[in-house]
């Protein structure tokens, strides 16, 4: 890897490290109910949400009562989407006069954002008015954001409450959420890129004429807002098609910096919460470090990979002309104002975080620098992950982690000092199941009928690697695409909709069943024969718990996509 590679990715991590613990600080103060430095200011507008809404704060919820909130909240916000898509011809803040959206691509758009998955297959600057920007898309980057958020934070409650029988109240946690960590960031947020050259303002398209004497319109609009939440919201749809490529999403070295570190930024400070509430920051830290061996694994890959560029222009016989194609690495898909270390860092930082914003088409990277991203994704977006995504999906993978280690010490599992008995563990298995299913079986459906491989745009493997990015991507609510699939089809806007919501959903629910039972549970004493779970050893068992399961599931898919296609590269083939 090159140097300033090096110094970029050591950067990142010292100032994700320096940040995790303010940032959780600030989490656990707003979730355990406390006073913050902004209660003085937005304590008036909570309280008043909460009488106007009819919310009791004091009133705290059960695990069936806390889903079903969950669950009517956002099947009412994504009915409300679908019907101001459909309708957005007639209603204001339409400047271009757009048609409203088909029935096919409402539904898959408004479940898109619904689940926090963001996939867009559609063009945004050509679909979509400012009102459907404004009022339906960034609402629910706003409110599906705070419901992952709430949902980690319900799994952390069942874990550590003591003999408890209520997980917490999603209304307020969503609305605390709402005001006084989402809020705050993305104003400030806002102002920077402003700063750096972001548009935020409600103009008309402008016409300009460009050197060759042709008219070129350029969109604009409020950019600035719309990015900062999509961002921190770990959401990634983009307001421009070409997404953080775009000079309006990121103009500058500077701000494709910040925009990666705030994809970290909620998903890091919610593992240093979780130690506050588990009463041990060491649990928080070795989550942390587990997450963050996992980060550099896939940065190792890529670069280097990308570096190295395609071998069937490097090879010995190959014509120099084609050689020099080569000349420093695979550039191919990428914005040449970041180069290969800035685009191999956003690379594994979106699809690590259920983010899905790009500054690169990943169609482009080499195949096994494309695997990992996949990969990424279909472990579950744990590696720091989307907001609240991450740490709930980690944690599942604990209780499976912490199953294994009482085997092997011929125990009853324990996790924070309580027993992990048959349900838990039928819960998590079946959370893991799901996205296993999910993108395994519509990938298989998908690769053998025109329905699904007439709009690759390309045969073999690496049509193959594109429609199971899709439906990776779907299921895990990422949202970021192999960009070689068409996928603005009834077929692929229905199916990938439905991977979505089983993606989100049916993970979600067994996870907050498991936050119920464990909630109730006394905790035991700490014995001879209680496995830690902090520190490097309980870290190793939980990387490899992850690793065995992915390997052990996705290895027959990735080996039929990027992996041949990688080995027919270095053996000098490709397939036309």
């Amino acid at each position: 890897m090159s140097i300033p590679g090096l110094l970029q990715i050591g950067l990142f991590v010292v100032i994700l490290f320096l940040i995790t613990k303010p940032v959780g600080l600030h989490l656990w103060h707003v979730f355990s109910g406390e006073r913050t430095f902004l209660t003085s200011i937005l304590g008036p507008l909570e309280s008043a949400i909460y009488r106007v809404t009819g919310v009791q704060p004091d009133m705290e919820q059960g695990w069936k009562g806390y889903t079903f909130a969950m669950l009517l909240f956002s099947v009412v916000g994504a009915l409300v989407t679908y019907a101001i898509l459909r309708l957005q011809n007639v209603l204001p803040f339409n400047p271009q006069g757009l048609d409203g959206v088909s029935p096919d691509l409402a539904f898959n758009t408004a479940v898109s954002f619904t689940t926090n998955t963001n996939w867009q297959s559609y063009t945004p600057e050509t679909t979509m008015s400012y009102f459907s920007e404004m009022s339906a898309l960034a609402f629910h980057n706003w409110v599906s954001a705070a419901t992952g958020i709430a949902i980690a934070v319900a799994l952390v409650r069942g874990l550590t409450r003591r003999s408890a029988s209520s997980i917490g109240n999603f209304w307020v946690d969503v609305v605390r959420c709402t005001l006084y960590v989402l809020l705050p960031m993305v104003f400030f947020y806002t102002l920077f890129l402003i700063w750096q050259g972001v548009p935020q303002n409600l103009n008309d398209y402008t016409a300009a004429t460009t050197l060759e004497g042709a008219t070129q319109t350029i969109a604009q609009g409020p950019v600035a807002s719309q990015e900062a939440i999509k961002m921190l919201g770990t959401n990634g749809g983009g307001f421009f098609n070409a997404n953080s490529a775009h000079p309006f999403e990121n103009p500058t070295p500077l701000s494709n910096f910040l925009e990666m570190l705030s994809i970290f930024t909620i998903g890091s400070g919610l593992t240093y919460m979780f130690g506050k509430f588990a009463g041990d920051t060491r649990q928080g830290w070795a989550i942390w470090g587990a997450m963050l061996i996992l980060f550099l694994a896939g940065v190792v890959v890529v670069l280097p990979v990308e570096q190295n560029g395609n071998p069937l222009l490097t090879q010995l016989g190959v014509d120099q002309s084609l050689s020099n194609l080569q000349t420093g690495g695979n550039f191919e898909g990428k914005e040449m104002r970041f180069g290969q270390s800035a685009t191999a860092l956003f690379v594994v930082v979106t699809t690590d975080a259920s983010c899905g914003a790009i500054n690169a088409m990943h169609d482009s990277l080499m195949p096994i620098a494309g695997m990992i991203p996949m990969l990424n994704i279909q472990l579950g977006e744990i590696i720091f992950g989307g907001v609240g995504a991450g740490l709930y999906g980690m944690l599942m993978f604990a209780i499976i982690a912490v199953f294994i280690a009482g085997l092997m010490v011929g125990r009853t599992p324990e996790f924070l000092g309580k027993k992990i008995e048959s349900f838990e563990m039928k819960m998590a298995m079946l959370a893991a199941l799901v996205l296993a299913g999910d993108i395994l079986l519509f990938t298989a459906a998908s690769s053998v009928g025109d329905w699904g491989t007439a709009t690759t745009n390309n045969p073999g493997p690496h049509g193959f690697s594109e429609i199971l990015y899709a439906f990776t991507s779907a299921t895990g609510n990422n949202g970021s695409a192999f960009a070689g699939l068409g996928a603005n089809t009834p077929y692929y806007n229905t199916t990938l909709g439905l991977a979505m919501l089983i993606g989100r959903f049916l993970m979600i629910v067994p996870l907050l069943a498991i936050a119920g039972s464990m909630v109730r549970k006394r905790r035991v004493p700490v014995s001879l024969g209680t496995f830690p779970t902090y520190g490097p050893l309980w870290s190793g068992l939980l990387i490899g718990t992850i690793l065995i399961v992915g390997a052990l599931t996705y290895f027959p898919a990735l080996a039929l996509g990027p992996i041949v296609e990688q080995l027919l590269l270095n053996a000098g083939h490709i397939l036309s």
